[in-house]
């Protein structure tokens, strides 16, 4: 008589104690490299389309201009008429200057000659207030300028 145990096949238990640590872990990767960008958009910002674009990749060297129409909030207490925005606040043509010139300092040295100024100006504005924007670049020798569009078939204007 013979007796024969039964054996099965079976892949042992995988440990699951680790996976607390796995999980902390990841956590605190994505908690110290997750920037939250905190500036709301203080004017309409609609911006116009382009076939020939070029992604800006380096967004460290990037200080970005708003220009458009105030929000509707805004637009009750301060007209219709385009402003600035810098950072969180609006501001006029004449703070252009000075506020690029404290975000350049904020760089590091071995990037501000690197850096790119980024205007988002709404596509329903005027290029007097642009031209004015890039004066006050001028007068504070920040040359690199940069203007964001949507990529696709641009519109045009017929006359």
């Amino acid at each position: 008589m013979k007796i024969s145990k039964k054996t099965t096949n079976r892949l042992p238990a995988v440990s699951t104690a680790s996976l607390p640590d796995i999980v902390f872990m990841l956590l605190f990767f994505f908690m110290t490299v997750t920037t939250i960008k905190d500036n709301t958009l203080l004017v309409d910002n609609n911006l116009p389309s382009a076939d020939k674009v070029k992604e800006l990749t380096k967004k460290d060297r990037i200080i970005e201009i708003f220009v458009g129409k105030p929000s509707p909030e805004l637009a009750t207490i301060l007209g219709a008429e385009p402003k600035i925005q810098l950072d969180d606040r609006l501001a006029h043509v004449k703070d252009v200057g000075p506020y690029v010139l404290s975000e350049l300092a904020k760089k590091p040295d071995a990037i501000r000659n690197l850096v790119t100024v980024s205007l988002k100006v709404d596509k329903n504005v005027n290029v007097g207030i642009v031209s004015d924007i890039k004066q006050e670049l001028r007068k504070v020798n920040v040359l690199k300028v940069n203007y964001t569009t949507y990529e696709g078939s641009p519109e045009r204007i017929s006359q």
